[in-house]
């Protein structure tokens, strides 16, 4: 019998709670385990459990399926903690994005890096450390695997400050892959990607032709001079201009520098958000009844957690492309202690992060200012510190003005105050 105990903290995510299940309830290897899922949200929650239930049961995968509110009683015996919440995700992410904007900061997404960066990490990381102290005590071997943004923030605190083993995984690797795919002309499926540098800001190392192992770059520079400008220009600015291709975004790398906003000034669209979240909430509850063949979900989602809980059970030394990791030199020109992306492998005895040496120096120089502005965002939140949260706000170049930021500290400090107290 498969003993295997898997929690999934946040589950009543439709987006990130269907992709765990794809990719569970079609691996072989974790059939027969236990899969517990919690939220606060209990009508998510529930939601969820549904569609676990039908997709078990269609699958034949035999999986123990439970779901809780208490955390606690989820997590003992824990061997995997797989985390996707987020508090009041929109709501809160409005004001990150609005209130700096009124104070004429130009941003792009208001989310991982610049005021809505810190912000998100002052509400975030309390209830992060609620976690962690509850796995110290009950699953202290457990591996926290994370979803969550802001990623490299929340896997900086966990790795300074907890004896927690963590990683956190994000996707951005392969849409960067995407990208220089379609740039040239290519099938993505047909390329490999080496990349490194910090999550929403990697960038690309090698790319290569899977089969025969050619080097692409001077295939993307030719085809990136014609291709359509209008396709992620901010992207292509800065690999014209540093020699290497960034991912995984525009808006997303445009965060984390001061002319960023050249990104786009949008910021996310809400309206997107809510609509997207209508659909799939119909889409869940037709394969529940049984209105839309649950079969079709029944393929890879693309998301690594699952690779990585095998690896570790079943000693494979699975190379997973990409995971946000406690740097110790796996980029020897960034920080000790900085939250670097870098590819990984796993096995039974844990999660090794691949050394990629040192990065170009200009482009180290852009993410070690990074680094810095998020060691201050974590420590904080860790103290619930507002004399600390305006140096994080003044260090981070997406702030041009110390009026600006007094002004934006009190503004999100007194909409964030039900959420940050002390971590430690």
């Amino acid at each position: 019998m498969n003993k295997t105990k898997i929690v999934f903290i946040g589950a009543g995510s439709m987006s990130f709670g269907l992709s765990v299940f794809r990719d569970i309830f079609t691996t072989d290897e974790l059939r027969g385990s236990e899969l517990c899922l919690v939220d606060i949200d209990n009508d998510n929650l529930m939601r969820m459990y549904r569609l676990a239930l039908k997709m078990n049961e269609a699958s034949g995968a035999g999986i123990k399926i439970t779901c809780t509110t208490n955390r606690r009683e989820a997590l003992d015996g824990a061997q995997f903690v797989i985390n996707s919440i987020a508090i009041e995700r929109c709501r809160l992410w409005k004001y990150d994005f609005e209130v700096p904007k009124k104070y004429g900061i130009r941003h792009t997404l208001g989310e991982n890096g610049g005021p809505g960066g810190l912000f998100f990490t002052m509400r975030t990381l309390p209830v992060i450390f609620d976690i962690a102290r509850d796995m110290e005590e009950l699953c202290p071997d457990a591996y926290f695997l994370n979803f969550s943004n802001p990623e490299s923030r929340i896997i900086l605190a966990l790795s300074k400050y907890t004896k927690i083993k963590c990683m956190g995984l994000c996707h951005g690797i392969f849409m960067g892959r995407d990208t220089v795919a379609r740039i040239m002309g290519v099938d993505e499926d047909s390329i490999d990607v080496l990349g490194a540098g910090l999550n929403h800001f990697q960038w690309l190392l090698q790319i290569r032709d899977k089969s025969t192992g050619e080097d692409l770059y001077p295939l993307l520079r030719e085809k990136n001079k014609a291709y359509d400008p209008n396709f992620m220009p901010f992207s292509r600015k800065l690999f014209e201009i540093f020699g290497l291709f960034p991912s995984c975004s525009d808006d997303h790398i445009g965060e984390y520098l001061a002319y960023g906003w050249e990104a786009g000034e949008e910021g996310y669209d809400f309206e997107w958000d809510e609509r997207n979240r209508v659909t799939l909430r119909k889409e869940i509850e037709e394969r529940i009844e049984g209105i839309k063949p649950i079969q079709d979900w029944f393929t890879p989602s693309g998301e690594r957690v699952v690779h990585v809980i095998t690896g570790i059970l079943n000693n494979k030394k699975s190379y997973i492309e990409s995971g946000i990791v406690y740097n110790k030199g796996s980029i020897s020109n960034l920080p000790y202690d900085a939250a670097v992306e870098v590819p990984v492998v796993v096995d039974a005895h844990g999660i090794h992060p691949i050394s990629v040496g040192e990065l170009p120096n200009a482009i180290a120089a852009l993410l070690s200012t990074q680094v810095f502005v998020q060691q201050l965002a974590v420590e904080a939140a860790v103290k619930a510190s507002k004399e600390i949260a305006l140096q994080a706000l003044l260090v981070d170049p997406v702030v041009n003005s110390i009026d600006a930021a007094y002004k934006i500290l009190d503004e999100l400090w007194e909409i964030n105050k039900p959420y940050i107290r002390p971590c430690l």
